[in-house]
Parts: structure tokens; sequence; C-alpha cells
């Protein structure tokens, strides 16, 4: 059964519909492994009902597409009478009374969820240390960060407790674990995967994406998660099906390197392994030239008002008075609003929606958060110029390889910086993914490959041809 677990979700789709084992069988062994949990990936399993799901896809006449292929599920998205708390105290126990879209859809497809993963309280966070609950490890090495705010979900992939998992990405908090944990993690194009069910951090920029350990994975579990959804405003119609990338050249292809995003600060070791994966490209054929996006610069202080902005208007409805946590006798409701948020909310998720509320203040509205978005149309513009010239961009997903536990914790803006380099592309609404090209201290390093909106199955052939080009074992050492 160990070489089960390491199957691709795609391989043990194919194995599901070639009758060499059963869903039950497959949902146990994923069990099995997530209960033994030394990395800290999974607040809750949900064994019961996966057993029941994965019988009942058993005895189906004709196996659905995903075949009962087991899933893990970040702890933002809901699930109906599954705690999800989005790893805050404030939504201790809470069991949401119906399924997020996208987890809904996946189940539909034949997924089964096995269990919800830890993450920073409300998604606030670059390495999973801010949830409220317990710290998770990096399978590469444990006494370092598996990045965040989707930590959990990276973690669990990387370390074989499931073949896929969905993630959050608002700042790069799909792609920063995915290249920190050595697996692979796709942001897809702001709307196109349904929000309804995922408890919200910042309306404009949160997406769900896979976690996968191959992009044909990632691209597989994604194309049963796009499209319109009309519990979701926001959400799109999507104009092409997502397709199962086998480029092995690239052809024809221009890639532009963001200048920017290869310079100060980001490691040596980082730096060399990315320069080896674009050098990889030019030998499969592709144009690379250089490419600069002036305003990026400005991502992270523009970022770091609007995402606040954002929470603040956000997390004003965990006051006490529908569900989650509640003060104990309270002397009035200013003083039940004040305590409740007082002892659920972290320091973190304080941090932010105090700076989000000054941010939206009368008297700072124009000077900050009006400012803000102006910048951040540039920051769109200056995407737009890029993509005149080329058809993808490349650069490091993270600056630097997974960091210690507790290195950055008391340091709030060495914690924002991890996400300097995936922060534009959020900004902007478009795709990219994560993959892994190299080691550097025997750690893992991210490659990112962005797009233009709708780009997605351009992104993932690209992906593709340059995995396998690179030939990366995601396997961690302690786990081949």
């Amino acid at each position: 059964m160990t070489d089960t677990l390491t199957l691709t979700a795609e391989g043990a789709r194919d194995a599901l519909h070639a009758g060499d084992m059963t869903a039950l069988e497959l949902v146990e062994a994923y069990l099995r492994r997530a209960a033994d949990d030394p990395y800290g990936a999974f607040l809750t399993l949900d064994g019961e009902r996966a057993r029941e799901r994965a019988r009942q896809i058993d005895e189906l006449a004709e196996r659905p597409p995903l075949g009962g292929v087991p899933i893990a599920v970040k702890d933002v998205l809901s699930t109906r009478d599954l705690t999800t708390t989005a790893g805050s105290r404030i939504l201790e126990g809470f069991r949401p009374v119906y399924t997020a879209t996208c987890v809904h859809r996946l189940e539909e497809a034949g997924a089964v969820v096995i269990g919800k993963t830890n993450m920073d309280e409300f998604a606030m966070g670059s390495s999973t240390e801010n949830s409220a609950y317990q710290l998770t490890r990096n399978p590469w090495d444990r006494e370092r960060v598996p990045g965040g705010s989707s930590g959990g979900s990276a973690a669990a992939v990387a370390a074989c407790q499931a073949p896929w998992s969905l993630g959050t990405d608002t700042g790069g908090s799909i792609r920063q674990p995915a290249a920190l944990c050595g697996i692979v993690g796709m942001k897809p194009t702001y709307g196109a995967v349904s929000r309804y069910g995922l408890i919200a951090f910042a309306s404009s920029l949160d997406q769900v994406g896979p976690f996968a350990r191959t992009v044909r994975d990632a691209a597989l579990l994604l194309s049963h998660l796009v499209g319109r959804d009309e519990c979701d405003a926001t959400s799109l119609d999507w104009p092409e099906p997502i397709e199962m990338p086998a480029a092995e050249r690239l052809d024809g292809l221009r890639l532009g390197v963001v200048e920017e995003l290869m310079g100060v600060g980001v490691e040596p070791g980082v730096r060399a392994a990315v320069e080896s994966a674009i050098a990889l490209a030019g030998d499969l054929g592709a144009a690379v030239e250089p490419v600069s996006l002036p305003t990026s610069e400005h991502g992270l202080a523009t970022y770091y008002l609007i995402a606040p902005a954002e929470c603040s208007a956000n997390l004003a409805r965990f006051d006490g008075v529908r569900y989650g946590h509640r003060a104990e006798d309270p002397d009035g409701i200013l003083d039940m609003y004040e305590r409740t948020r007082g002892e659920g909310f972290g320091p973190e998720v304080k941090r932010r929606i105090m700076l989000g509320t000054f941010a939206l203040a009368s008297g700072y509205y124009d000077a900050y958060y009006v400012r803000a978005q102006r910048v951040r149309t540039l920051i769109v513009r200056d995407f737009e110029r890029a993509f005149e010239r080329v058809d993808l961009l490349l650069s490091p997903t993270s600056p630097t390889v997974a960091f210690r536990l507790g290195e950055r914790t008391a340091d709030p803006y060495s914690m924002y910086v991890a996400d300097i380099c995936t922060i534009p592309v959020s900004l902007a609404g478009l795709p990219a993914i994560s993959i892994p090209c190299g080691l550097s201290e025997a750690l893992p390093v991210g490659l990112q490959i962005a797009g233009p909106a709708f780009s997605e199955n351009h992104i993932l052939a690209a992906a593709h041809a340059l995995e396998r080009a690179i030939g990366f074992d995601p396997l961690p050492p302690g786990l081949r």
C-alpha cells in the first residue's frame, strides 16, 4: 500500500477505473496515513463519512470521473456538518449548514473528502504559524515551515497524506507553500472558481485552487472546479475546457523573465535553481527575454492596504451574535462585541483588522485605500504591456526556501516579504502556477509561471514540459 500512496492522483483514478483497487481500499490507506500525522497537516479527519462515500462509489455501476480519489480540503472552505474553523478560535466547533460549491463539484465528480487541513487564521499568514490550533511542519524538514496560509494542504500532499488538496490564494497562499513543500500549486484567474462557501479574507483577491504532486494532477482537479456559479456573482463563464497537458517542447513560446523579481532579496541558491530552469526552457525551444514590471516593487505596500481593508469589512460579521464564539456573561452588547472579538481573534488577524480599519477611516481613505487602488491599476497595466511582448512570465515563487519555525514570528514585515514574488500576480487577478525546479540547501525551490487571464491551458502546457525536463522528485527524502 506504500506504493499506492505514492501514485499520482491521475494514476490512482486510472487504477480505480480499471478495477485494480476499490475506493474504500484507497480511502482507508490515506486515512491511516493521515491519522499518523507528525506534520500537523490536518485539523479534522472525516473517516466515517469518507468510508461511507467510498462504499457508495464502489457500488455504482459506472464510476464517476474522479473514481473515488481522496482529497484534503483547506479549513476555510465550508463543508456541511463537518467542523470548519478557518484556523480561528472564534469559529471553534462551527459546523456549516452547506458545502462550498468547489467542494460540492469535486464530490459530484467522485472525489472523497477525507479531512480539513490546518491554515493561518482566516488565511492571514505565510507560514501556518498563525493557526489558533497547532503548528504545521514541512515534510522536507520538520523544523521548518510549510509556507502559508494553505500550509496544511501543501504539507498533506507533500507527505503523501492525500494525493491532492484544495487551498486558497489571496496573495500567494497556494503558490508559496507549494514552492516550500516541493509540489505543484496553481492560482487560477480571479473568478475562475466559485468562492461560494469560502470564508472571505479579501474578496477581490481570494481564489480557490489545487495542490498536487504533478502538473497533470493539478489540471485534472482544476477541470472539475472552473465555471460559472449562480451563487457567486464574481464567478465567470469559462471560455474553454481545461485540457490535460501533454507538451514536451516549448517551440514558439515567448517567455519573459521578470527582472524585478530576480534581484535583491532572492537567495543565491533560489536564483541559481530558477536560472537553471529558465535555461532548460530555452533548450526546449522557447524564446526567453528579460521583462520589466516597474510598478511591481510597490506590490507589497499596495497589497497590505487593500487586503486588510477588505478583511476589516469581511470579518465584522464575527461578533458573537449569529455563529461562532460568544463571550460569557457580557455587560451589554458592546461588551459582547469587544470581548468576543478580543478572545476569538489571534494577534495577526487583529493587526490586519486594525490596519484595514485605519486605511478606510474618514480622513485616511483617499490617502491610503484609494491610492493603493490606483497603484493596483498601474500594476495591471504593467502586466498588459508585458503580455504584448511575451506569452508567459517566469520568476521565483518564493525568494527563499522554507525558513525555520519561529524565525520570523516576531517581525511581521519579514513574514510579509515571503509573498513578494506572488503578490503582483494576485493584484492583477491573473493565473499562475508554481512548480518545483530544484533544491537549495537540500530544500525545494519553486518556479512561478504566470500568464494573461484565461491562459490556464497555456500555463499548464508549459509547466508540464518544464516539469518533465527538470525531473524533480516531489517525495521528501524521508518518504522515498
